[in-house]
């Protein structure tokens, strides 16, 4: 494990980003005693309200709270708590600068980096459970056929009541399994739950009724066994993960049009209508389906869903393919009144990042701009600040999905070191002049294929025999069986 840590933080460095906190940094972490509070004008307090979290069971840096109320006529309000972060990292702080000059927390299988302390992302600026914290509330209206309606963003106190995991509440709301603890533990939650997978469902439709993408590729997880790494195994999707998206995609819709509102300037989040839109259709064609010559998303999402139905097993690969095809996620300014490209991905024009101000910088931006908006006092950024941020940001976050992906190649090298010689059975993921890869699920991992290669064609099922691996550069090497 100590090999993989070097792995992580050569790494980050060699992609500029940040493994250690400055000395300026520390000092001023030391400082910080206590979570930052306020009362007052304007400050609500929420803390009566059955607030929960849902996030990977082992999170501990609690971005958002949830809670539903029912309305009349069938419609439902969702109120999002967002951990209030500027409160305890001002601008211009080593802290700050630490977390403006990473952007990103970066979570590899050898180490987490957080953007921030873990002091303060795991606790004193966390979510908690039973802890009583400042936050940003995002609040809208959900109606009977999912249109979202009336918003409002205020600062309130909050208490998370339930910390809760992704897989046992998944599987619980979707019947395949027992309530989870966390659930049982507390009057009205199991209720609360039910409520806010009813109105996630709702936005889930009409997102993808305006062509939201069903993509769905293979993310592995690292698993430890008393502090090693034991296995890389899938994150799978569930309804608990469906429910999280819905309400911060819902959230982040709500802040951008909030700041566009009050006339400030938003860092948003696009992903443009595809470049290569030409290679996705001949990508659909070579599977016997017709999209149209013009990009359209809703055409795109009834080819994958219609891919997804007839050939699940090769759909994960399909779906990475769509993903590089339609170009990288970007930030960018967006001042009141002007167009925006929106979201072609997620069906959505207006989009900002707001809900992980622990995680990513760009939402502490926003926070500060939506701060700025409730007091009525100028940004602490200006225009050209922003131009900058964006550049930057949207930098550093590929930087930081390059470590990841490296560090990740590099766990499942080391995963299978042991296991020279072992036979695997494989699905062929590549197959051009450049070499043929494959890829095994346990533990998930891609190779490629140095003997054996000839006539494999792209979701072939095949039988390899592991040969060689380098932790230090990521490779796993095989050989076709037999």
């Amino acid at each position: 494990m100590n090999d993989l840590e070097g792995i992580a933080r050569r790494a980050m460095i060699d992609r500029c980003l940040l493994p250690d906190f400055s000395p300026a940094a520390l000092a001023q972490l030391k400082a910080i005693t206590k979570p930052a509070m306020a009362s007052g004008a304007g400050i609500r307090d929420q803390r009566s309200l059955l607030w929960a979290s849902i996030d990977n069971d082992d999170s501990r840096d609690l971005d958002q709270l949830s809670v539903a109320e029912a309305l009349p006529g069938d419609a439902y309000k969702i109120l999002v708590a967002i951990a209030d972060v500027d409160s305890a990292v001002a601008v211009g702080s080593a802290l700050d600068e630490h977390a403006r000059a990473n952007t990103t927390s970066v979570y590899t299988p050898a180490k987490i980096f957080p953007m921030l302390p873990e002091k303060l992302s795991t606790d004193l600026t966390s979510l908690g459970q039973d802890q009583d914290r400042l936050s940003h509330v995002i609040e809208f209206t959900v109606t009977p056929d999912g249109t979202l309606t009336a918003s409002d963003i205020y600062r309130s106190v909050v208490r998370n009541r339930a910390k809760l995991a992704y897989d046992s509440v998944g599987a619980w709301l979707a019947g395949t399994g027992p309530a989870p603890k966390g659930v049982t533990a507390v009057a009205g939650v199991d209720q609360q739950l039910r409520m806010q997978d009813l109105v996630a469902q709702r936005l889930r439709r009409v997102r993808h009724e305006h062509g939201a993408l069903a993509l769905q590729t293979i993310e592995a997880r690292a698993v430890f066994e008393n502090g090693v790494l034991s296995d890389l195994r899938p994150d799978d999707p569930n309804r608990a993960k469906e429910l999280i998206e819905e309400f911060m995609i819902a959230a982040n819709s709500v802040a951008a049009r909030f700041l566009e509102a009050k006339g400030l300037p938003a860092l948003r989040r696009v992903l443009r209508a595809p470049e290569h839109w030409d290679r996705i259709v001949t990508l659909a064609a070579a599977l016997g389906e017709k999209l149209p010559a013009a990009a359209d998303a809703l055409a795109l999402n009834q080819f994958l869903a219609k891919r997804h139905q007839v050939d699940p097993d090769r759909f994960p690969d399909l779906s990475l393919s769509v993903i590089k095809l339609l170009g990288r996620g970007e930030y960018q300014v967006e001042l009141p009144g002007a167009a925006s490209p929106g979201h072609f991905g997620l069906a959505v024009t207006d989009y900002t990042h707001s809900t992980a101000p622990n995680r990513r910088f760009p939402d502490l931006i926003t926070q500060r701009l939506v701060k700025a908006a409730l007091a009525g006092t100028a940004p602490e950024y200006s225009t050209a600040d922003l131009e900058t941020l964006a550049a930057h940001c949207t930098e550093q976050e590929d930087n930081a999905q390059k470590v990841e992906r490296q560090v990740q190649k590099s766990a499942a090298a080391f995963l299978l070191t042991s296991r020279i010689g072992q036979q695997f059975d494989a699905i062929v993921t590549g197959a051009s002049d450049k070499g043929t890869w494959v890829r095994i699920s346990s533990p998930i991992a891609e190779g490629r294929v140095i003997m054996g290669a000839e006539g494999m064609k792209v979701g072939d099922q095949v039988r390899v025999q592991l040969v060689h691996t380098d932790a230090a550069r990521g490779f796993i090497d095989f050989s076709r069986a037999g």
